[in-house]
Parts: C-alpha cells; sequence; structure tokens
C-alpha cells in the first residue's frame, strides 16, 4: 500500500523553498542550496555532459563548496575566493551560554572542499573531503580542521592542477593516477578501532588519527580483509555486539551489480560476509541493518553509460525504472535475499530499522523523484523542486507473506528534510526517536519559513521543533547521548552559518529532549566552517587520553 501522495498548494510551496537548504545541506554546499529552485535546475550539468577539460577555473561559476547555508549574492557566488581550503586551529573557542558538564567528547564532520575549481560539468560532491573537529572537554571547546591527504589528494598537489576532472568517471582521469584510488574522502565520518574512517562510497576509507587529524593510512583496508572495490558511506553499528555492518556496492569492480555486506567486530576482526546480485547499478547511498536483516533500497539514480562514455558523470535519474527492496538474512550467504517491488521513488539515507518476526522496517527520508536539483535527468528533463522534497516515510516488507510482491510505503509526518539522524546506539533495533534538520512548516510566509531541527518520537506520533531563526541556515544534525542515558537522553548539535554575519559558523547545543527550549550553549567560530555533508559523535570514551 502505498500514501505518500502531495500535500496541499501552502505545502507545496514550502518544500518548494526549502529544497534548496535542504540540498545544500546534504552536500555541505551553500552555493547550491541558496540558488533557489530555478538557478538550481538551470545550472544542473546536462545528461551526457561534454569532456570537462583539465583547466583552471572556467569563465563561468560553477558550484563550489562552501558551508551549508552560506550567504549568496542573489544569483550569484559569494563575492571574493570561489575555494575555501584553509586548514584551521582554534584554542579556546568562544562559548555563548554553558557546555552540559556531561558532554564531553569530539564531534567531527567532513565535507567536500575542492582542491581546484570543479572542472565544467562536474558537480559540488567531487570536491575534497576535509574533515573538522570539535573537540569538547570539562567546558573546553577547541576547533580543528584538515584536509584528508589520501592518494587522490597527494597526487594532485604534487601536481598542482585536477587529475580526477568528473564525478566517478575514471576515464577522464590524467594518466598519471592510474592505479590510485579515487576517493574524495567527503562523505561521512566514523570512528572505528582507534581511528577516525573518512568514507566515500566508491571507494576503502582513510584512516585519520582521532585527535590530530593526520591521515594515517590513506587507503584503509581493515588489515586487507576487505574484499570489496568498495566501501558505504553509512556503516551500522549493531546495538547489541557493537559490531560495524557494511557493504559495498559496485563491489567487484566499476560497474559490476555485485554488492558484498560484511560484519567487523570492535577489534577489527572480519566475522561475516556476503555477496549478492542488485536489479539495476543505482546508487545505493545507504542501507538499513536489524537484528536479523541487511536491506538494500535500490533507486532510479543509475549508472549511465553513455552519459560517462560522452565524459559525463556517473549517475543520471531514470524516471523510467521502478524501486526494490530486498532483504536476506544476516550472517548468511545472501542467498535467500527477496526483492520486493515499488514505485518510481527516491530514498537516500536511513533514519532507523528494525524487524519483528519477519517483518522489516525501515525509516528513510523520501521524495517522489530526484532528490539533487544538480543530477541529470536521462530524458533531459528539468528537475522538480515539488518531487524532489523529501519526508520522512516508512517502508515496510513482510517475509512471511509469500504471495506479496511489493514494499510498502507509509509517510510519516508533514515535515521536510534530507538527512535524518537517530540516537546511534539503536541503529539495529527498535527506536522511538530521530531527528531532522527542516524548515518551520507552520510558518506564514513559506518563503520566509527559518530553517531548524526536529524530534520525532514514533511512540506518540509528535514532533517537537527548535526554530533557529531568521538568516541562520544549519547543516546536518548529530545527536550525543548522555552517558548511562536512555535513548533520547543526551544533546542535539549542529553547524549553524549566520547568513547575515558574513557566512560566519556556529556550532549549536540543544538538550535533545527540550528542543524547543533552544540552545544550551553556542560555540562561536569567528569563520565561516567548512562545508559539511554527514558528522559524528565519538564519546570521550573512545578517544585517545593523553
Amino acid at each position: 500500500m502505498h500514501n505518500d501522495n502531495p500535500d496541499n498548494n501552502k505545502a507545496n510551496a514550502s518544500r518548494r523553498l526549502f529544497m534548496g537548504n535542504t540540498i545544500g545541506a546534504a552536500a555541505g554546499l551553500g552555493a547550491v542550496s541558496l540558488l533557489g529552485a530555478s538557478a538550481c535546475s538551470e545550472a544542473q550539468p546536462p545528461a551526457g555532459a561534454a569532456p570537462a577539460a583539465q583547466t583552471p577555473a572556467p569563465a563561468t561559476p560553477v558550484p563550489v563548496a562552501t558551508p551549508a547555508g552560506a550567504p549568496l549574492a542573489a544569483g550569484g557566488p559569494p563575492p571574493g575566493p570561489a575555494l575555501f581550503r584553509a586548514e584551521v586551529d582554534i584554542g579556546y573557542c568562544e562559548i555563548e551560554g554553558t557546555i552540559p558538564a556531561g558532554l564531553n567528547g569530539a564531534f567531527y564532520r567532513v565535507g567536500p572542499d575542492p582542491q581546484f575549481r570543479l572542472a565544467p560539468g562536474n558537480i559540488p560532491f567531487d570536491g575534497e573531503g576535509h574533515v573538522s573537529m570539535f573537540r569538547i572537554k570539562d567546558g573546553r571547546v577547541d576547533y580543528k580542521t584538515r584536509f584528508v591527504r589520501n592518494e587522490r589528494w597527494l597526487a594532485q598537489d604534487k601536481a598542482g592542477k585536477l587529475l580526477f576532472p568528473m564525478y566517478r568517471n575514471p576515464a577522464m582521469d590524467d594518466p598519471s593516477v592510474k592505479g590510485l584510488s579515487r576517493s574524495t574522502a567527503n562523505t561521512h565520518i566514523m570512528n572505528h578501532r582507534g581511528y577516525l574512517l573518512s568514507l566515500k562510497e566508491d571507494s576503502p576509507p582513510a584512516a585519520l588519527d582521532l585527535l590530530t587529524l593526520e591521515t594515517v593510512v590513506p587507503n584503509y583496508t581493515f588489515d586487507d580483509q576487505l574484499v570489496s572495490q568498495t566501501f558505504t558511506a553509512h556503516p551500522k553499528i549493531d546495538s547489541m555486539t557493537g559490531n560495524m555492518v557494511a557493504f559495498g556496492y559496485e563491489a567487484t569492480g566499476f560497474g559490476s551489480d555485485e554488492v558484498i555486506a560484511f560484519e567487523i567486530t570492535p577489534q577489527g576482526q572480519k566475522v561475516w560476509e556476503a555477496k549478492v546480485k542488485v536489479p539495476y547499478v543505482g546508487m545505493l547511498h545507504d542501507f538499513a541493518v536489524t537484528e536479523n536483516y541487511i536491506v538494500l533500497y535500490v533507486i532510479p539514480m543509475a549508472k549511465d553509460d553513455a552519459q560517462l562514455a560522452r565524459g559525463g558523470i556517473h549517475w543520471s535519474w531514470d524516471s523510467s525504472k521502478t524501486t526494490y527492496f530486498g532483504a536476506f538474512r544476516r550472517g548468511g550467504d545472501g542467498a535467500d535475499i527477496r526483492w520486493f517491488n515499488g514505485p518510481t521513488r527516491s530514498a537516500t539515507h536511513v533514519m532507523g530499522a528494525f524487524d519483528d518476526a519477519g517483518k522489516i522496517y525501515v525509516d528513510v527520508e523520501m521524495s517522489e523523484s530526484n532528490p539533487f536539483p544538480f543530477m541529470p535527468s536521462k530524458d533531459g528533463s528539468p528537475w522538480n523542486p515539488v518531487t524532489g522534497t523529501s519526508y520522512i516515510t516508512r517502508l515496510s516488507a513482510d517475509l512471511n507473506a509469500t504471495s506479496v510482491k511489493d514494499y510498502a510505503i507509509e509517510r510519516l509526518s508533514p515535515w521536510t528534510g534530507a538527512l535524518p539522524r537517530q540516537d546511534d546506539r539503536y541503529n539495529t533495533v527498535p527506536y522511538r526517536y530521530g531527528f531532522l534538520g527542516t524548515r518551520d512548516i507552520n510558518a506564514s510566509d513559506a518563503r520566509q519559513a527559518n530553517a531548524g531541527y526536529v524530534r520525532f518520537d514514533h511512540a506518540t506520533s509528535t514532533q517537537v521543533f527548535w526554530n533557529a531563526g531568521a538568516g541562520t541556515s544549519l547543516a546536518e544534525c548529530c545527536f550525543a547521548p548522555k552517558v548511562g542515558g536512555a535513548e533520547g537522553e543526551g544533546w542535539l548539535m549542529g553547524v549553524a552559518t549566520r547568513q547575515n554575519e558574513g557566512g560566519r559558523g556556529d556550532l549549536v547545543i540543544l538538550d535533545a529532549q527540550h528542543l524547543d527550549e533552544g540552545p544550551v550553549a553556542v560555540v562561536k567560530l569567528p569563520i565561516r566552517a567548512i562545508g559539511q555533508i554527514h558528522g559524528w559523535w565519538v564519546p570521550e570514551a573512545q578517544l585517545p587520553q593523553v
């Protein structure tokens, strides 16, 4: 059963306004986020973009990595340099309010920050990974950023120019980089076995020092246990064992239809692996893990061979394709995978997932069509900001019903947004609370709706919204649990960009149980914050002690 029909005209207007900032937050790219729907549509590369020249900046502006929600002059890029690239160390950051006594650890963020201006026809996802850390301890906050100095970054730094000019199109690479990792390491960040792993789903991770952010292992393969040629940007932590559950798609080579799923203990030992085939090669950016099952969700952001051959990017939105919800048992060989059919939709991020007696439930952000304004459509149609808007939606499938061929879709609320989060201690089990960056759906003028964070209570089907106020844009939020606390007991944090203050960045910290009361502390940066796609909280007990 499908229950995700569009809302009324007022809600549609709110969606159109919100989508610009949502996509910007998803990419950590204010240059895209504030162009507006029409400009984003015009700025997207055409399907099958012509080969990009490996030369300095083009004459016309192209999207470049800036903090989510950074201010723009009307209709154009911000004044000054198009690139950021500043590695920063700030000790004893200014704090407004009080850092909670129980909040000790580090909040890590990563996003694209191009070494050189993006080539014409490329997309903002392709900038090199720049990691930032807010180190919080005993009421003090220090801020540090470093580029991920992996094989790609080092090669381009030595050459002084772009060597990987097109998103996930190795045919366009400079011949000098053959055999090197193409990873931008710019999408997600997570700690494992004493390292900070910087992730990009087309390659193995890079391993960084948790305190200095220096790159320790540029191409980390888990002590040569990584069979897949790729590694997801969204591993899950098993709520019972602490094991990391992960997968790689296009796992056996560029464009392959094989996915390898696996599980690694906190000590780094691989304990299980399975290989499955997908119905077609689509963008498997995220996946779901429950106590008993792995779920893959195949969407029509599909590999486009003709576009690649013309020198374009890896993906295009193919509206002729439908979706597939595939489930198989953890610990097996994958032979039991069962595919459920669904309509043309997009869902690229999971809020939470669980199973109950053979029934699987996966909560995602879901849109009716392409959610990315800069991703081309295979048929050449422009991006649609209304159908491209995401809502928190529950997907479900009953493995006991052998005759059922479709999965079910249920929209859970009217709040829109692209980057849902939860208390990550509950990744694989039933959960109650979720969080989302969004806009005020109750604003009298949807065009002036303020950004904010919303908490979902699935037990009561209610939501609580914090309004960030005028002139502020927000990056993805992250939950930091109180040590020993119950689910949802802790703090929600995220970077705010102050549009009216030249794009200066703040870290806002809120009591997750009382979002509507506003921040308990604001860490005030004297500069703009680097862009972010995703972030991760590491508690004090998991950090090296100096």
